[in-house]
């Protein structure tokens, strides 16, 4: 590992934790030539795989859109950054378990509003308004009656 403060190649681990329950490991590295201490995170690679669109069109897996979409459904919720990553890895993990070279948007979206409906629900509501495509008010009213049951 590449010492962020001087460059020197060589650095040795110091502290090493898991992290988002085992799903990563965080390790403390210290520089043997500045002594400048960093961070490292290491995790799962995700398989590559392909995202079937409602369209029938096709593109390559992209972490940063169910993030954004995640992130968009929390805004201004009471959620601490922790959780938002744990929501994201839980996802990411569920996924990745089925082991499939293609999967739907669709499939990543129920996922997703599982996940959204354990942790807040508002924020399931604001993602199913969307990932459901709510057309009036009414089948919105309708999903926030299912919630409160």
């Amino acid at each position: 590992m590449i010492c962020p403060s001087c460059g020197h190649n060589n650095t040795k681990v110091v502290d090493s934790r898991e992290t988002k329950e085992g799903k990563a490991i965080r390790r403390r590295r210290e520089c043997e030539k500045c002594n400048a201490r960093f961070s490292t995170y290491e995790e799962v690679e995700i398989m590559r795989f392909t995202v079937v669109k409602k369209d029938g069109s096709k593109q390559d897996y992209d972490r940063n859109k169910i993030e954004i979409g995640i992130r968009k459904a929390l805004e201004k919720r009471p959620v601490s950054e922790d959780k938002i990553e744990k929501i994201l890895g839980d996802v990411e993990y569920e996924i990745q378990s089925k082991e499939q070279l293609e999967i739907t948007s669709r499939e990543i979206g129920k996922i997703t509003l599982d996940k959204l409906k354990e942790i807040d629900d508002v924020a399931y509501l604001r993602f199913a308004s969307v990932y459901k495509s709510f057309g009036s008010a009414e089948s919105f009213k309708k999903e926030a009656e299912k919630i409160s049951e």
